[in-house]
């Protein structure tokens, strides 16, 4: 039996179908289950440090990119996953569903109960799906890991502080600034 012919697995179209609902903001679909954790603890810091994350990279953006926080990216069809990065950065004119191959730079920001999703779970996802870019923001340091895809697998430095990269997409990150 594969995973799309188990009816209790939700599809795609399922997910889509569901609408918007507030009260499942912090809603997920991973492998065609539906996760729904309550939002991270302390939350306004965390929303907050979104905020003043995608405000920093949005100014340092060159024309044709668009920076977006908490919306949904398809990271695989079958079975159904879709995930919402804290943050990311994007082509101008994405059509949607946004899905991984639109993801330029993922960024997700740990809370107390994110940790272990954020480090392990996701960046295997992120990484499966093919997002070329992917920085775990931990605001205790503050540092980042900022991580690049190097044959199916995430690499780089964990950085304390500034995150600094140059590319397609040169930006700077004062981490602090984000608390």
């Amino acid at each position: 039996m594969t995973a799309a012919s188990d009816p209790a697995l939700l599809t795609l179209e399922d997910w889509f179908a569901l609408g918007e609902d507030e009260s499942l903001r912090r809603a997920e679909l991973c492998r065609g289950v539906l996760e729904v954790s309550p939002s991270p603890s302390p939350r306004l810091a965390h929303a907050r440090a979104i905020r003043r994350l995608a405000n920093t990279i949005e100014a340092q953006l060159p024309a044709g990119f668009d920076v977006y926080d908490e919306v949904d990216v398809v990271l695989q069809r079958t079975p159904a996953t879709v995930r919402q990065p804290d943050v990311i950065v994007l082509a101008s004119g994405a059509p949607e569903p946004l899905t991984a191959a639109d993801v330029l730079l993922a960024v997700e920001i740990l809370s107390p109960g994110s940790r272990r999703t954020d480090r392990v779970i996701k960046r295997a996802e992120y990484a499966a799906a093919g997002i070329r870019h992917y920085w775990i923001v931990d605001l205790d340091g503050p540092s980042a890991e900022v991580l690049t895809l190097v044959d199916g697998a995430y690499e780089g430095p964990t950085v304390a502080d500034r995150i600094a990269v140059d590319g397609l997409l040169p930006l700077v990150v004062d981490l602090s600034a984000l608390r």
